[in-house]
């Protein structure tokens, strides 16, 4: 029996340039015996891949058009990482991505009646399970470890810049690409931040890491000690399960980045009262996990998710403690776009290789019934598939 084709589309949302298939696993399932089209990647500098389409060339794939997914066979699969553009049309194909539409966000029916109504099935990347209920790939240890980055730069950029002016955008620090080649790059540029900052601060930041033994947790902590901080704080359910927040120690640290994944409301971590202690040394938060609306927030001192082009907002605090910035962006691991779409695109791998066996796989058969569940809660039912 042939193997189904997988055909990689370009993304469409802007800033992105992750990658849900690399060189690496497309040689695998092509070395496997998956036929794999990538389309090639955007002409526009700010939707392009953070990979040459000749890496994808180099071993084996076919180069196809940006957008001909969309008159593609019905047969094959469609593979892609952020939602599909705005649209109406029905969708025909089996697709995987992260669509956004499973926890009734802005828009969920629209998006989700996309499918039915096309005859198409949406396997959702963020609910991949296997048998233990654990996903198969997530990119929460890049999550982690560029948010810990941005938490760094902003510390080095408050004391370099006493005249209160916010960090830039990351494309000051890129050469206007808006993200970095390689860790290496981010690694070394840190370590000459924080130079700068302990020559200003006579010592080198202090930091507390919530939810630290998490994946989101070990790549802040592997960030925060590769720059070589002071002190890092892992705390992690031992620490917080004999006493609830909010916890001096956070106020007592430079720098604080929570990597908690809220699931039922809990006293919140730090507030705007516990800010007024005289023993702040807090300057920097960066809420990793963006519970920047839920009404259980644990960290009710802003209410807006920042950006890459505007990385921090500025908390008013009174007092006399220094200025304190919070980094709260949604799509942190799109800094390091090349390592972690390596890292996401390994871990996917084999249930990638086991899409040949989809109807009798645990983690395709899975994702196909939450699908087929999460339609039938659209209003109205399952739409009729148009002819």
């Amino acid at each position: 029996m042939a193997l189904p084709t997988l055909h990689a589309r370009a993304e469409a949302k802007l800033y992105e340039h992750r990658s849900c298939l690399t060189p690496t696993t497309a040689k695998a399932l092509i070395d496997a015996g998956y036929p794999v089209l990538i389309e090639r990647s955007s002409k526009d500098p700010n939707f392009s891949r953070i990979f040459n389409d000749n890496e994808y060339e180099a071993v084996g794939a076919t180069l196809i058009d940006e957008g001909s997914w969309e008159t593609a066979p019905t047969d094959r699969i469609i593979i892609g990482l952020k939602e599909l553009p705005d649209g109406d049309s029905p969708l025909k194909h089996t697709f995987i991505h992260f669509a956004h539409c499973y926890k009734q966000q802005g828009g969920w029916e629209q998006v989700l009646a996309r499918f039915p109504r096309g005859g198409g099935t949406l396997y959702d990347l963020e609910f991949l399970q296997d048998s233990t209920g654990r996903r198969v790939a997530a990119f929460g240890y890049h999550a982690g470890f560029a948010g810990a980055a941005l938490a760094i730069k902003t510390w080095a950029w408050q004391l370099t810049h006493p005249n209160g002016e916010p960090l830039p955008g990351i494309e000051s620090f890129t050469d206007g690409r808006g993200y970095y080649n390689n860790e290496d790059e981010l690694i070394a540029q840190l370590k000459d931040d924080v130079a700068a900052g302990e020559k200003v601060a006579g010592h080198r930041p202090t930091s507390l890491v919530l939810g630290a033994l998490g994946r989101c947790g070990s790549g802040a902590v592997d960030l925060l000690e590769k720059v070589g901080c002071a002190e890092i704080k892992k705390w992690d359910l031992a620490e917080t399960s004999e006493r609830s927040g909010p916890y001096a120690e956070i106020i007592e640290s430079d720098i604080f980045v929570n990597c908690i994944y809220l699931s039922k409301p809990i006293p919140p971590f730090v507030d705007l009262e516990s800010l007024k202690s005289p023993n702040r040394k807090l300057s920097v938060v960066c809420d990793v996990s963006c519970d920047t609306t839920n009404p259980h927030n644990p960290i009710p001192i802003y209410n807006i998710n920042t950006t890459f082009d505007k990385p921090t907002v500025e908390v008013p605090v009174e007092g006399n403690g220094p200025r304190l910035a919070v980094i709260s962006i949604d799509h942190l691991p799109s800094a390091l776009p090349r390592e972690s779409s390596e890292a996401f695109s390994s871990n996917l791998l084999p249930s990638l290789l086991a899409l040949k066996d989809r109807q009798s796989t645990p983690v395709w058969q899975g994702a196909e019934k939450l699908f087929k569940d999460k339609a039938a809660t659209l209003p109205g039912g399952v739409p009729a598939k148009e002819v």
